[in-house]
């Protein structure tokens, strides 16, 4: 069944009303119709069954037939905070990250990313990026869209990652090393209901100035395998393991 995330919710008439691209999807890709059913997560990241109960140019509106228990976000909070890779691989991580269960989205200029971020363009790409989660979180499934926050420096991602319970980076140094930090062991010492900030350096990795500052900001480095994973490869690796650990295993 089609899901889609509004964000006009009227508890006390018990309906919603969906504005913008969904009502093309709704009208003229899906062809639904008043009496059609669909479910729509609103701001709280609560579920309802809705049913259409009118459908017009520029909005549909629903009523709320029954609320739906589901938990399909991972029980500890991740966010990515991923070095500007480049071409069209930060979509990669994305969409896909947004899939496997990422609460939110850091971007950051690393030393070492060959793309640099241009802020006359910021609002256009961050608009692509925030539809890309949106109909990645539809597809997938998911209660909430994850946030992505604005392209920041290294400096300004250190004051931020203050607010987190547990703060590592993917190191691949830790790969090549016969004396290395498991990020399983890391895990084992994360509970449900807590913020993990997970760093992830461009094609070039970090350079020792960010290892350096990482590191004296509190910051683990930890190794994700054996082998050496590419710049976008490496968080879905990370939210495979980490929906494993707690979703899987338990």
């Amino acid at each position: 069944m089609q899901r889609y995330f509004v964000s006009d919710y009227d508890p006390e008439n018990a309906t919603v009303t969906i504005t913008g691209d969904d009502v093309h999807h709704i009208s003229r890709v899906m062809r639904m119709e008043a009496g059609d059913s669909i479910i729509c997560m609103v701001p709280e990241g609560h579920g309802a069954m809705c049913r259409i109960a009118e459908v017009k140019e520029d909005l549909v509106v629903a009523e709320i037939i029954e609320w739906l228990e589901e938990a399909k976000d991972l029980p500890v909070m991740i966010t990515i905070a991923q070095g500007l890779p480049k071409g069209d691989k930060m979509e990669l991580v994305l969409q896909k990250g947004t899939e496997l269960g990422a609460f939110a989205f850091l971007p950051f200029q690393a030393d070492r990313s060959i793309v640099k971020w241009d802020y006359k363009k910021a609002e256009k790409k961050l608009s692509r990026y925030g539809k890309i989660v949106k109909e990645a979180s539809e597809q997938s499934h998911r209660t909430s869209i994850p946030r992505i926050h604005q392209v920041v420096n290294l400096v300004e991602l250190l004051e931020l990652s203050k607010q987190y319970d547990h703060k590592i980076f993917a190191y691949e140094d830790e790969a090549k090393s016969d004396t290395f930090q498991r990020f399983g062991d890391v895990l084992n010492e994360v509970t449900i209901g807590q913020s993990v900030l997970v760093c992830f350096g461009p094609e070039g990795g970090f350079s020792e100035r960010e290892v350096e500052m990482l590191r004296e900001n509190g910051f683990l480095s930890v190794r994700l395998g054996p082998r050496i994973l590419r710049a976008e490869t490496a968080p879905l690796y990370l939210l495979s393991a980490v929906s494993y650990h707690f979703e899987e295993m338990r």
